[in-house]
């Protein structure tokens, strides 16, 4: 601690280069905790769910939907305990929130309040979700009203509904619209869930009966997917393997895989996720190393003279190595504070200003924040840059002799 002045001092003679490589230092712990947060997040939301559910859908592409008859067959297949069908709503709020609209008006559509709506058969498909908390009373209310829903608490603590509360969705999907305008929903019931228990379970989330769907529109629906629940997770690839072969020589093919590998699709639409966000942090993260790395060799350069002169002092050559090594990991320690805070700062203000926070809801990262194991490893990158780059410099002091440092007089 007694050379740390000392260390201070020569950080503030060229204050201008040290503040930039502060800030280049401190952009890439930022990125580095900033992505690494976001793979954390969409981690957790892949591990949530359950290794005994299963999901069919069409083997060309989810947007092509399956006959409702599937559903008693993949009920006969053995090992599975029970079935439901799924068909994804697409709704969101209109502006016009006072009623219907009219026939043949144009609402507009508020898409920074979506959220993710489903309609399901609600009794088989409630039953594989244990995660769900639903008060016996609501449970019972939801099944006897048709226009009833379920929300998920952040989803009624975002818009401030309350059971018994109703409101108006429209759907972007033509075949899930009424002629008279959008659906009427009443909140029936309300879940919570566990986070111990059932860590990156999403609450943000609406669930209402297929009957009212199709019923509403008039059109006999098929099934977009169907959720299926089997006795032991173990045979999940057996089990899938023959839904699969019921059906391999119809019209309609399916594919069935686990929830997780079907939640993981959707987010390798985006391509490999992890390898591009890996890439991109390995990139920056080289660049920055290189940048701190000629910072040092500059200043080691600069200072030729006065390393000569502490090595007459007395300095031993590990004292002159150990104060170059301990400038670079101060500028280093410094960039790497400023990151993990600005980290946290961003993804604070995503998490709480409207419409962004919104459209991280929608894509189950609404929880996103940076975690103390992602700041602890930002800050041993920080460490690792800092000596990595002063440690060659610093042996080049360590090496010089004091006629070479002072022959530059």
């Amino acid at each position: 601690m007694k050379f740390l002045p000392y260390l201070l001092k020569h950080l503030r003679r060229n204050w201008f280069r040290t503040t930039l490589t502060v800030l280049a230092m401190a952009m890439c712990i930022f990125l580095f905790c900033t992505l690494q947060s976001v793979l954390a997040q969409v981690g957790s939301l892949l591990d949530s769910r359950s290794a005994n559910r299963l999901v069919t859908r069409n083997s060309v592409s989810i947007v092509f939907p399956l006959p409702i008859a599937y559903g008693a067959r993949i009920q006969s297949v053995p090992g599975v305990t029970r079935v439901a069908a799924s068909n994804w709503f697409g709704g969101s709020l209109p502006a016009k929130k006072e009623g219907k609209a009219d026939k043949g008006s144009s609402s507009t559509t508020d898409w920074s309040n979506f959220f993710p709506n489903q309609a399901v058969e609600l009794e088989p498909f409630l039953a594989m979700y244990p995660e769900y908390q639903i008060p016996p009373d609501q449970y019972r209310a939801l099944l006897q009203d048709q226009r009833g829903c379920l929300i998920g608490r952040q989803l009624a603590d975002k818009f401030g509904w309350k059971l018994g509360d109703s409101f108006y969705l429209e759907s972007f999907i033509p075949t899930h619209r009424k002629p008279d305008g959008p659906f009427e929903f009443v909140v029936r019931a309300i879940f919570d869930t566990d986070p111990v228990k059932y860590p990156g379970t999403s609450t943000n989330l609406m669930l209402f009966s297929r009957t009212y769907l199709y019923e509403a529109t008039g059109r006999k629906l098929q099934a977009g997917t169907y959720y299926v629940e089997i006795q032991d997770p173990q045979k999940a690839g057996e089990v899938s393997a023959a839904i699969d072969g019921l059906f391999a020589n119809s019209d309609n093919q399916t594919r069935t895989e686990t929830e997780k590998a079907f939640a993981a699709s959707f987010v390798a639409m985006a391509g490999n996720l992890a390898l591009l966000l890996n890439g991109i942090g390995i990139a920056v993260t080289f660049t920055i190393l290189l940048v701190v790395a000629n910072t040092m060799s500059i200043a080691v350069r600069e200072r030729r003279t006065e390393i000569g002169v502490l090595k007459t002092l007395g300095f031993t050559s590990r004292q002159v190595m150990g104060l170059v090594v301990a400038e670079s990991l101060l500028i280093a320690l410094i960039g790497g504070a400023v990151g993990v805070a600005g980290s946290r700062g961003i993804m604070w203000a995503f998490t709480h200003t409207p419409g962004l926070k919104d459209a991280l809801a929608g894509l189950g990262l609404s929880q996103l924040r940076l975690q103390p194991l992602v700041a602890a490893l930002g800050l041993g990158v920080a460490v690792f840059l800092g000596f990595a780059a002063g440690f060659v410099p610093a042996l080049g002091a360590y090496r010089a002799r004091i006629t070479d440092m002072l022959r530059t007089v």
